[in-house]
């Protein structure tokens, strides 16, 4: 499942076509017809449901800037990419920009047109370096990210300071409890935390992004270094046999644990830390146990520094359009009011000033660590292949769910390797 995914059925923004037009038209199964003309006023931008929030404000200031009305045109996000290859594969599209997740990049380069003159050197400063570098494909940049996110690392900031626990962690381990800044202070953490019904931390086996931060921080490429599948490699096991290594500190079940069941044991009190997008700060029920005793800590680094695993999406132009001018100034209003998308539901944007400007208001603290982990020197985006999310369904993910459950590291990524090799032929 797609990152961008998980995170809107985490936070439940909505279904297909509960929010609509800022200008008014329907909303189908059919979306709104094809614009015609250079000069439309009307621009029609498809979005994955939950999508929409981010964008109304940009949606709304881009009328008062430059006089284009938006439609919005929502649908689940396992209909987008069918009707995206659909439409781009007819030559005929009935919307003029789409949210591409990340990962569909590489499908549909050939079908989306260069917006590099949105692509200052100024720009390119505020944009986070990973995104640069995985928006511009084959020499043109062809998509401006509208919103990313990262995992950081949430803690029980009321447990860290309590007394006792400072006191007994100290005796145990010879130094000062405190938010992790190494992975063996993690470990650590995790181990003595894990009494009394609760646990150090969770293992997501049924995700593949966190262990696949590990194997960059070990300095790896994920999976793939460009056509050569490298997922066997030292950096790969040292990876996982390191995330395997907590689910000791870890609830049971680690093989069927994701994104939703980690969010609810955190928020339930169930574990002392987690390893969570960001974007989960700020949405911890205020009914939860843990509500206001959470403090956020940018992700760990490994010896090849700092890494985390963006969840980028972008706003691209199809070649198709007849309002290929008003998509490009709506994508420039994207630009320009990035930072509206942080006062959405989501609360996301995509420029380093837009979450720096929020970095020190109350409610925001997990911004900085975001900042942080995002401008690793090893954070990377998910490799460039159109292959991509085969390979996490049908390889990565039942390798984890494997791996937790006991099975031999070393054995499951021999097998992988020929198993991907066998996907790209």
């Amino acid at each position: 499942m797609s990152t961008r995914n998980t995170i809107s059925r985490l936070v439940t923004l909505g279904g297909l076509c509960t929010a609509v037009a800022l200008a008014a038209t329907g909303c189908g199964a059919g979306g709104p017809a094809p614009t015609s003309g250079s000069a439309a006023s009307t621009v029609n931008v498809l979005v994955e449901a939950g999508g929409h929030a981010e964008l109304t404000g940009v949606a709304e200031q881009c009328k008062k800037d430059a006089g284009i009305d938006v439609n919005f045109v929502e649908l689940p996000y396992d209909g987008m990419f069918n009707r995206l290859s659909s439409e781009f594969s007819s030559g005929n599209v009935s919307f003029d920009v789409a949210a591409l997740d990340s990962v569909w990049l590489p499908s549909f380069k050939d079908a989306v047109q260069p917006i590099d003159e949105i692509f200052t050197d100024e720009a390119k400063k505020d944009i986070f370096p990973a995104l640069v570098k995985e928006a511009n494909v084959d020499g043109h940049f062809i998509g401006l990210p509208a919103w990313t996110n990262a995992e950081i690392i949430l803690y029980r900031k009321d447990l860290f300071e309590d007394a006792k626990n400072k006191a007994d962690f100290q005796a145990k381990y010879g130094y000062e409890l405190a938010a992790p800044t190494t992975w063996k202070q993690y470990q650590d953490i995790s181990e003595f935390f894990t009494k009394d019904g609760m646990y150090g931390t969770d293992v997501k086996g049924a995700v593949e992004t966190e262990w696949l931060a590990h194997v960059l921080q070990a300095g790896s490429p994920m999976v793939l270094d460009g056509e050569n599948v490298v997922i066997d490699n030292a950096a790969h096991k040292e990876a996982l046999d390191f995330y395997v290594s907590l689910t000791k500190s870890a609830p049971p079940g680690a093989a069927q644990v994701d994104w939703a069941a980690a969010q609810n044991l955190f928020n339930q009190g169930k574990t002392a830390m987690t390893r969570f997008w960001a974007h989960a700060y700020r949405q911890i029920p205020k009914d939860s146990p843990v509500a206001g005793k959470v403090g956020a800590a940018a992700m760990i680094g490994g010896s090849a520094g700092v890494a985390g695993v963006p969840g980028p999406w972008y706003l691209s132009v199809p070649k198709a359009t007849k309002n290929a001018d008003s998509a490009k100034k709506f994508i420039k209003c994207a630009y320009d009011h990035n930072g509206l998308g942080i006062e959405s539901s989501l609360g996301l944007a995509s420029r380093i000033s837009a979450f720096e400007k929020y970095q020190d208001q109350p409610g925001y603290e997990s911004f900085k660590p975001l900042i942080e982990t995002l401008n690793g020197k090893a954070t990377a985006t998910r490799p460039a292949t159109a292959k991509w999310q085969q390979i996490v369904d049908t390889v990565l993910v039942p390798l984890l769910q494997k791996a937790v459950a006991g099975g031999d590291s070393a054995t499951l990524l021999a097998e992988a390797k020929k198993q991907i090799q066998d996907l790209l032929k």
